[in-house]
């Protein structure tokens, strides 16, 4: 075996360097591969978060709004700033209901408008957002819950993608559909029962009554609501009125079970049912 100082020629040298190079060429490959490897590993966790992500329907949650807490009515609270809606414009018919209980509060005022729901009957929408009792709203995939105190009435707008049905089965709060705006959520419901109240002073609408919310919240923490009823054969153009919330995150809802000593009902003439007055013979 030639030493490289025994070939003149530098054999041996060359054939060390070339092993070298070799050596350092395999080094480089290696890591290339090792570092691809890595990156593979890497892609595939991403896409593994990823596929989880969208397989959890709750993790978009999360980029909501913030509406946690209960919801208090300012339109029933001492000193709220809450200017009054601009009057409806109506239909004859109803211009003349309306009238009528406009008279009536004149001549007895703090009269209460008489409608079903001082006999536990449920107010229909809107009515139902504006009952001097919190509100509170639920965020689940596809869905807002809304959960109103008075009567334990509960609203479900549906975020999923549906549409309005064509012939919806009527019921007191209707059928709703949401989507957002930003941090606005929109609701369009319809078919809301027709014996119900569209606005305070006149009972009865039609089936294509329509009502629209847009619900925010204010900078200053207030929720805010703006509503729009739509019903060709009460209003002779769309009446829009906003109604503002203030949050307690302190506050739980509680059980309203109208029926239990009930102190409102009225009979079919509007007259109280109630009485302080023992019947005779009674003790």
């Amino acid at each position: 075996m030639l030493k490289a100082t025994d070939d003149p020629w530098g054999n041996s040298v060359r054939i060390g360097t070339c092993l070298t190079a070799m050596a350092a060429f395999c080094a480089i490959l290696a890591g290339s591969v090792i570092a691809a490897a890595e990156a593979a590993q890497v892609g595939l966790k991403v896409a593994a978060a990823g596929a989880a992500s969208s397989d959890n329907p709750y993790a978009d949650l999360g980029k909501l709004p913030d509406w946690s807490g209960l919801w208090e009515p300012l339109l029933f609270t001492t000193g709220a700033k809450t200017a009054p809606p601009a009057p409806p414009k109506l239909t004859p018919a109803y211009a003349k209901q309306y009238a009528a209980y406009q008279e009536k509060n004149r001549t007895t005022p703090g009269l209460n408008f008489v409608s079903n729901v001082a006999n536990c009957i449920p107010a229909g929408l809107p009515g139902s957002m504006l009952q001097p009792y919190p509100i509170e709203f639920l965020f689940t995939p596809g869905r807002v819950t809304i959960n109103i105190e008075t009567y334990s009435v509960v609203r479900r707008i549906y975020t999923d993608g549906r549409s309005l049905p064509k012939d919806p089965d009527p019921s007191y709060q209707g059928t709703s559909v949401g989507s957002w705006d930003g941090d606005t959520l929109v609701i369009r419901t319809i078919g809301i029962l027709p014996e119900t109240v569209p606005i305070t002073g006149i009972i009865g609408h039609s089936a294509q009554m329509r009502v629209t919310e847009r619900v925010r919240l204010s900078p200053e923490d207030l929720l805010q609501i703006t509503t729009t009823v739509e019903d060709p054969s009460v209003f002779t153009e769309p009446y829009t009125f906003t109604t503002r919330y203030r949050r307690h995150r302190d506050w739980t809802m509680m059980e309203y079970v109208c029926a239990q000593n009930n102190h409102d009902s009225v009979d079919e003439h509007g007259n109280p049912g109630f009485s302080l007055q023992r019947d005779g013979g009674k003790k």
